[in-house]
Formats: C-alpha cells, sequence, structure tokens
C-alpha cells in the first residue's frame, strides 16, 4: 500500500539505549565493525555510531537504494519475548557474523532461519539487552 500524495522519508538514523556507554561502543566495534564517537555530556552523553562508508550497503545490488537504512514490521506474537524496535545489519557470513556477536560479550538467539527470497535471518541479544538481528542477504543472480 502507498500513499501517493505523501511522499517517501527514508529512515536514516536509529537509536537504542545503553547501560554502559564503553561496553556497548566495544560490542558494535568487535561484532561489526561500527566507528563509535563518544560525545560529551553537553552532548547528552550520546554514543554515535557510523555503520557503513558512504555509498555501501553489503549484499545489496548496485542498484538498490544506497545510503538510506529500509526496515518492516512484524505481528506482535503475545508469547514471543523482546518485541521491541530493533535494527537489522547487513553480513557477509552469518556464522562468522555469530560468533563475532558471542565473541564480543552478545548472545545469539538460536539458529539463522531462512527467509525465502531474501536471506539467512537471526536475531541476538547486545551487551545493553537490546534485540536486534543480523541477516546475510542472498546475492542478486
Amino acid at each position: 500500500m502507498t500513499n501517493p500524495t505523501v511522499p517517501m522519508c527514508p529512515v536514516v538514523h536509529f537509536e537504542m539505549p545503553y547501560r554502559d556507554r564503553d561496553r556497548a561502543a566495544r560490542f558494535y566495534a568487535e561484532a561489526f565493525g561500527w566507528q563509535c564517537q563518544k560525545l560529551g555530556p553537553e552532548m547528552g552523553d550520546y554514543l554515535l555510531v557510523t555503520t557503513a562508508a558512504p555509498g555501501t550497503r553489503p549484499g545489496l545490488p548496485p542498484h538498490a537504494s544506497m545510503g538510506a537504512i529500509n526496515g518492516g514490521l512484524f505481528p506482535f506474537k503475545p508469547d514471543w519475548p523482546m518485541q521491541h524496535p530493533s535494527v537489522v545489519m547487513g553480513v557477509d557470513d552469518i556464522r562468522a557474523a555469530m560468533k563475532r556477536v558471542n565473541a564480543a560479550g552478545g548472545e545469539v538467539m538460536g539458529e539463522p532461519m531462512t527467509i525465502p527470497g531474501v536471506g539467512e535471518y537471526v536475531s541476538f541479544m547486545d551487551t545493553e539487552g537490546n534485540r536486534n538481528s543480523i541477516i546475510q542477504p542472498l546475492m542478486p543472480a
């Protein structure tokens, strides 16, 4: 469903809480190679993260919308844990990324599931208690 009278506005930023800024910065640097910049009290002790070099998105074809963060909504399931906003990181090798998540102090939640036509997907808990996910997208034919 689209509304032709409303312009498409891309997601360009995400935010997650942390409980220990140094631990969170270390986790995302070690697990995903993110660059972390610790801002001072005048900026609310914000942890600014850079997740990709300009113009790159792992696993996406060259014509994909570079620089935008796409997303989705999932049905709420009363019996499922941790149904909160989260982000999905694209990775080239899901098994290697799972090892990095665990080595950096996170916890992978189960085994990857295959999403037909999309790729391999698994959720994890970071060191701050946030549920996020990783996906190894299918390579375009």
